[in-house]
């Protein structure tokens, strides 16, 4: 710490508050009590027009005083100034660009990974990542797919978005990305059937935005390989099904979907067999090799027929007659199809190669938008299913019990829009109105950026994480897209 103003002083003087309590840890069944020390305190005299400046930084005391405090703020509006004036035009000003700013910080050099850094150098590469969540996620291949359009290229951070695919690329193993990267550790974990399945999607997004081709021709080996892995079957259960091409995924005590809530070995969502999203993606995966085939010497045909094969099977298997939409799991564990309501089946409308039948969309999203849709985002099960909790509130069991049963999760809202607009695609100011919830929550919470989650009933308190990735890129692609 380090005081900049004229005058000031810091006394000695050691201080102990014993015992002192944190309602919110205790809320969450956690360590409640604990001590609070001083080493003394700062004593400064202001008069009119003074100015002073308190430090605080993990830095050395030289890095604190190369810049003294108006330079330091200078420095940090011209940075700010900058990353706007990269964005996409339609982010320059307002919500936009106030979610720019969000946006960056969650674009990170990740530390620890020396052979990563060094092998990307080689290359000529320099080694990015997201940051899922702030504050206890680390880097998780699922939600930087899914968050890569908002996060960088709607910024104008093409070349970083090019580093952040490569940079997974390298950790494919079997088929698979990594789920996420745990604290200081050099490999991944690969519990995920989704995350790689939404790797095709970002890649199809950067290369129609930065027109990258050269990384796509870097690439396509490795998606040609996932394609294969998919289909012949890899970890954790995942293959496709012969008999109706559907991928089916499950393994005993692993969680393969976003819905991943796992607490002392219970699974609160397992959704084992064939999930709608998984098999969605994987339709939108085989639409895409089917597109990028020629140019890397493959004959498209493999993909669709494939494809052609994946998406009868999926309006065959899917629609659930008696609810007016979709299944959330077909094949599940134990028989049986699953006929909760959730927000995954949005994705059979909203991926840029739809799987679900053209006459089956309204339904679906009248559905959506009458059970799951709220301010902030959209429920992750619908109100009056048996399991559905109102609130994300409690211990860990308790709100790993929520977490995917009712709790609203702002990033649907982006796949929302996008299903809803090729419904209805003359009613922007409807669309619109799925965002309206997000302009009051930038002054709640984590200022300026946007929560993982919200309770699924009013006032639509904001939980989990106080600033999440894919929720501000999300939010921010689908309010750019929504600009004239």
């Amino acid at each position: 710490m380090k005081l900049w103003a004229p005058g000031g002083t810091f006394t000695l003087k050691n201080k102990r508050l014993a015992s002192i309590l944190y309602p919110v840890e205790e809320s969450r069944g956690y360590q409640a009590r604990g001590d609070l020390w001083s080493p003394g305190f700062f004593t400064i005299k202001l008069r009119a027009g003074d100015r002073a400046t308190l430090v605080a930084s993990t830095e050395t005391v030289e890095t604190m005083s190369v810049l003294d405090p108006n330079q330091v703020l200078d420095a940090e509006r011209g940075r700010r100034r900058r990353l706007v004036a990269h964005a996409t035009p339609q982010a320059r000003e307002g919500i936009p660009a106030e979610l720019v700013l969000a946006a960056d910080q969650f674009i990170i050099t990740p530390a620890g990974r020396t052979e990563e850094t060094a092998r990307a150098h080689a290359y000529g590469d320099e080694v990015r990542t997201v940051i899922a969540g702030y504050h206890w996620f680390t880097d998780w291949g699922r939600d930087t797919m899914i968050s890569l359009e908002g996060l960088t290229l709607v910024t104008g951070r093409h070349v970083e978005a090019g580093y952040i695919l490569r940079t997974f690329a390298h950790y494919v193993r079997d088929g698979l990305i990594p789920n996420m990267f745990p604290e200081g550790e050099k490999e991944g974990l690969y519990h995920t059937a989704d995350a790689t399945l939404w790797f095709f999607h970002a890649v199809q997004r950067y290369v129609e935005l930065a027109g990258d081709q050269l990384t796509l021709s870097l690439l396509y080996p490795t998606m040609k390989a996932i394609v294969e892995a998919h289909t012949r079957g890899t970890r954790f259960g995942i293959h496709v099904d012969q008999r109706d091409g559907l991928i089916t995924q499950g393994a005993e005590g692993y969680q393969l979907t976003w819905m991943d809530a796992k607490v002392d070995g219970w699974v609160v969502t397992p959704r084992r067999g064939k999930a709608v999203e998984i098999n969605a993606l994987w339709y939108n995966a085989l639409k895409l090799m089917e597109q990028w085939a020629p140019a890397h010497g493959d004959n498209p045909c493999v993909y669709r027929d494939r494809a052609a094969q994946v998406q009868r099977s999926f309006n065959d298997r899917f629609w659930y007659a008696d609810g007016g939409y979709l299944f959330d799991v077909v094949d599940a564990e134990g028989g049986g199809n699953d006929p909760k309501c959730r927000p995954n089946q949005v994705f059979s409308i909203s991926l840029p190669h739809p799987v679900l039948a053209r006459d089956r969309w309204e339904p679906v999203m009248c559905t959506v938008h009458d059970r799951l849709l709220t301010p902030v985002g959209l429920r992750s099960l619908a109100p009056g299913d048996p399991d559905y909790k109102s609130k994300y509130f409690g211990d860990l069991r308790a709100r790993d019990a929520a977490y995917h049963q009712g709790t609203v999760w702002a990033w649907l809202v982006g796949a929302y829009i996008d299903a809803w607009l090729k419904v209805y695609p003359d009613d922007v100011v409807g669309a619109r109105r799925a965002l309206d919830g997000f302009v009051p929550h930038l002054d709640d919470a984590c200022v300026g950026s946007i929560s993982e989650i919200f309770d699924a009933e009013e006032p639509f308190t904001p939980r989990g994480c106080i600033a999440q990735a894919w929720s501000v890129a999300e939010v921010l692609r689908a309010w750019v897209r929504l600009l004239p």
